[in-house]
Protein backbone atom coordinates (compact mmCIF):
# COMPACT_ATOMS: atom_id res chain seq x y z
CA UNK A 1 0.00 0.00 0.00
CA UNK A 2 1.26 3.45 -0.59
CA UNK A 3 0.49 6.21 2.05
CA UNK A 4 0.33 9.86 1.42
CA UNK A 5 1.78 12.05 4.53
CA UNK A 6 0.24 15.36 3.79
CA UNK A 7 -0.92 18.57 6.33
CA UNK A 8 -3.01 21.36 7.00
CA UNK A 9 -0.29 23.54 6.48
CA UNK A 10 3.55 23.46 7.06
CA UNK A 11 5.71 22.41 9.65
CA UNK A 12 2.33 20.36 11.36
CA UNK A 13 4.38 17.07 11.66
CA UNK A 14 4.59 15.23 8.62
CA UNK A 15 8.41 13.78 9.33
CA UNK A 16 7.67 12.47 12.52
CA UNK A 17 4.44 10.88 11.57
CA UNK A 18 6.36 9.31 8.45
CA UNK A 19 8.79 8.08 10.45
CA UNK A 20 5.91 6.80 13.34
CA UNK A 21 4.49 5.25 10.42
CA UNK A 22 7.71 3.51 8.83
CA UNK A 23 8.06 1.95 12.38
CA UNK A 24 4.18 0.57 12.73
CA UNK A 25 4.27 -0.87 9.25
CA UNK A 26 7.92 -1.84 8.51
CA UNK A 27 7.33 0.02 5.31
CA UNK A 28 9.97 2.23 3.17
CA UNK A 29 10.36 6.14 3.19
CA UNK A 30 10.07 8.50 -0.14
CA UNK A 31 10.27 12.22 -0.07
CA UNK A 32 9.72 13.01 -3.70
CA UNK A 33 9.92 16.89 -3.60
CA UNK A 34 12.69 18.40 -0.81
CA UNK A 35 13.48 22.10 -0.65
CA UNK A 36 16.14 23.23 1.34
CA UNK A 37 18.41 21.39 4.40
CA UNK A 38 18.15 19.46 6.51
CA UNK A 39 16.53 16.75 4.03
CA UNK A 40 13.55 15.42 6.02
CA UNK A 41 14.74 12.21 5.02
CA UNK A 42 17.51 12.86 6.78
CA UNK A 43 15.82 13.24 10.08
CA UNK A 44 13.58 10.52 9.36
CA UNK A 45 16.52 7.91 9.37
CA UNK A 46 17.59 9.73 12.73
CA UNK A 47 14.24 8.84 14.24
CA UNK A 48 13.91 5.11 13.31
CA UNK A 49 15.06 2.27 15.21
CA UNK A 50 14.14 -0.10 12.44
CA UNK A 51 16.96 -1.61 10.27
CA UNK A 52 16.60 -2.68 6.32
CA UNK A 53 14.35 0.49 5.28
CA UNK A 54 14.81 1.47 2.44
CA UNK A 55 15.31 5.33 1.76
CA UNK A 56 14.22 6.74 -2.20
CA UNK A 57 15.93 9.36 -3.62
CA UNK A 58 13.85 12.79 -3.90
CA UNK A 59 12.74 12.96 -7.56
CA UNK A 60 13.32 16.95 -7.14
CA UNK A 61 16.01 17.98 -4.06
CA UNK A 62 15.90 21.73 -4.49
CA UNK A 63 17.90 24.26 -2.46
CA UNK A 64 15.76 27.34 -1.08
CA UNK A 65 12.97 26.07 2.25
CA UNK A 66 10.10 27.44 -0.12
CA UNK A 67 7.24 26.47 -1.72
CA UNK A 68 8.50 24.01 -4.31
CA UNK A 69 7.36 26.22 -7.35
CA UNK A 70 8.89 29.03 -5.80
CA UNK A 71 11.73 27.06 -5.05
CA UNK A 72 12.33 25.21 -8.39
CA UNK A 73 12.23 28.98 -9.79
CA UNK A 74 15.16 30.24 -7.73
CA UNK A 75 17.15 26.55 -8.89
CA UNK A 76 15.93 27.18 -12.48
CA UNK A 77 14.25 23.86 -12.27
CA UNK A 78 10.40 22.79 -13.82
CA UNK A 79 8.71 20.58 -11.70
CA UNK A 80 6.40 18.31 -13.77
CA UNK A 81 4.72 15.39 -12.15
CA UNK A 82 5.17 13.63 -15.51
CA UNK A 83 8.74 13.14 -14.68
CA UNK A 84 7.94 11.27 -11.00
CA UNK A 85 8.27 7.66 -11.01
CA UNK A 86 7.19 5.57 -7.97
CA UNK A 87 9.65 3.88 -6.74
CA UNK A 88 9.56 -0.12 -6.65
CA UNK A 89 9.30 -1.77 -3.32
CA UNK A 90 7.20 -5.00 -2.11
CA UNK A 91 6.38 -3.40 1.12
CA UNK A 92 4.48 -0.17 1.93
CA UNK A 93 6.03 3.24 0.91
CA UNK A 94 5.41 6.06 3.34
CA UNK A 95 5.18 8.83 0.66
CA UNK A 96 5.93 12.53 2.32
CA UNK A 97 4.29 15.98 0.80
CA UNK A 98 6.20 19.33 0.73
CA UNK A 99 3.98 21.18 2.56
CA UNK A 100 0.27 21.54 3.04
CA UNK A 101 -1.94 19.76 0.71
CA UNK A 102 -2.51 22.64 -1.69
CA UNK A 103 1.12 23.87 -1.87
CA UNK A 104 1.95 24.44 -5.61
CA UNK A 105 4.31 22.39 -7.64
CA UNK A 106 4.11 24.55 -10.71
CA UNK A 107 1.52 26.81 -12.46
CA UNK A 108 -1.19 23.82 -12.29
CA UNK A 109 -0.12 21.12 -10.31
CA UNK A 110 -0.16 20.56 -6.44
CA UNK A 111 1.49 18.82 -3.58
CA UNK A 112 -2.00 16.69 -3.31
CA UNK A 113 -1.47 15.62 -6.78
CA UNK A 114 1.27 12.92 -6.13
CA UNK A 115 -0.84 11.19 -3.90
CA UNK A 116 -3.95 11.10 -6.76
CA UNK A 117 -0.86 9.86 -9.59
CA UNK A 118 0.24 7.14 -7.19
CA UNK A 119 -3.35 6.12 -5.86
CA UNK A 120 -2.26 6.87 -2.38
CA UNK A 121 -4.32 6.16 0.97
CA UNK A 122 -4.19 9.84 2.24
CA UNK A 123 -3.08 10.29 6.06
CA UNK A 124 -3.87 14.00 7.34
CA UNK A 125 -2.03 16.00 10.09
CA UNK A 126 -3.50 18.03 11.95
CA UNK A 127 -1.84 20.29 14.36
CA UNK A 128 -4.05 22.32 16.95
CA UNK A 129 -3.87 26.18 16.72
CA UNK A 130 -6.00 28.79 16.36
CA UNK A 131 -7.71 28.32 13.32
CA UNK A 132 -6.96 24.73 12.59
CA UNK A 133 -10.75 23.50 12.76
CA UNK A 134 -11.16 25.56 9.69
CA UNK A 135 -7.94 24.99 7.93
CA UNK A 136 -8.86 20.80 8.94
CA UNK A 137 -12.20 21.00 7.46
CA UNK A 138 -11.69 22.80 4.30
CA UNK A 139 -8.41 20.27 3.54
CA UNK A 140 -10.50 17.07 4.56
CA UNK A 141 -13.67 18.87 2.34
CA UNK A 142 -11.33 19.34 -0.93
CA UNK A 143 -10.04 15.72 -0.58
CA UNK A 144 -13.72 14.22 -0.20
CA UNK A 145 -15.11 16.48 -3.21
CA UNK A 146 -12.03 15.15 -5.28
CA UNK A 147 -12.28 11.77 -3.80
CA UNK A 148 -8.93 10.84 -2.47
CA UNK A 149 -8.52 7.72 -0.55
CA UNK A 150 -8.99 8.98 3.11
CA UNK A 151 -6.75 6.85 5.87
CA UNK A 152 -7.55 8.95 8.54
CA UNK A 153 -6.20 11.98 10.68
CA UNK A 154 -3.35 12.11 13.08
CA UNK A 155 -3.22 14.53 15.61
CA UNK A 156 -0.05 16.28 16.64
CA UNK A 157 0.92 18.32 19.46
CA UNK A 158 -0.98 20.08 22.48
CA UNK A 159 -4.06 18.33 22.99
CA UNK A 160 -7.12 20.32 22.56
CA UNK A 161 -10.42 18.01 23.16
CA UNK A 162 -12.66 20.40 21.96
CA UNK A 163 -11.30 21.08 18.20
CA UNK A 164 -10.54 17.62 17.88
CA UNK A 165 -14.05 16.27 18.49
CA UNK A 166 -15.79 18.95 16.38
CA UNK A 167 -12.88 18.44 13.22
CA UNK A 168 -14.14 14.51 13.56
CA UNK A 169 -17.23 14.89 13.89
CA UNK A 170 -17.36 16.82 10.39
CA UNK A 171 -14.59 14.81 9.06
CA UNK A 172 -16.47 11.48 9.34
CA UNK A 173 -12.82 9.90 9.15
CA UNK A 174 -11.25 8.42 11.78
CA UNK A 175 -8.18 9.42 14.12
CA UNK A 176 -5.65 7.29 13.79
CA UNK A 177 -2.83 8.63 16.97
CA UNK A 178 -2.55 11.63 18.75
CA UNK A 179 1.09 12.77 19.47
CA UNK A 180 1.71 14.94 22.60
CA UNK A 181 3.83 17.75 22.66
CA UNK A 182 6.99 16.33 23.21
CA UNK A 183 10.05 18.17 25.03
CA UNK A 184 12.29 16.23 22.33
CA UNK A 185 11.05 13.47 19.72
CA UNK A 186 13.36 10.96 19.78
CA UNK A 187 13.45 6.82 18.72
CA UNK A 188 12.25 6.04 21.98
CA UNK A 189 9.24 8.11 21.38
CA UNK A 190 8.72 7.11 18.05
CA UNK A 191 8.94 3.51 18.87
CA UNK A 192 6.27 4.61 21.54
CA UNK A 193 3.65 6.03 18.61
CA UNK A 194 4.26 3.19 16.48
CA UNK A 195 3.31 0.83 19.06
CA UNK A 196 0.10 2.82 19.39
CA UNK A 197 -0.35 3.47 16.09
CA UNK A 198 -0.10 0.07 14.49
CA UNK A 199 -2.91 -1.38 17.50
CA UNK A 200 -4.88 1.37 16.12
CA UNK A 201 -4.74 1.09 12.49
CA UNK A 202 -5.49 -2.94 13.13
CA UNK A 203 -8.22 -2.53 14.95
CA UNK A 204 -10.13 0.58 13.78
Amino acid sequence: MNYFVTAIGTDSGKTIVSAILIEALGGDYWKPIQAGYPTDTDTVKSLLSSQGVCFFEEAYLLNTPASPHAAAKIDNVEISLKSIKLPNTDKDLIIEGAGGLMVPLNQDELVIHIAQQFDCEVILVCNLYLGSINHSLLSLDYLKTNQYKIRGIIFNGVSNPESEQIILNHARVPCLLRIDQEAEMNKERVSHYAKILKHNMINE
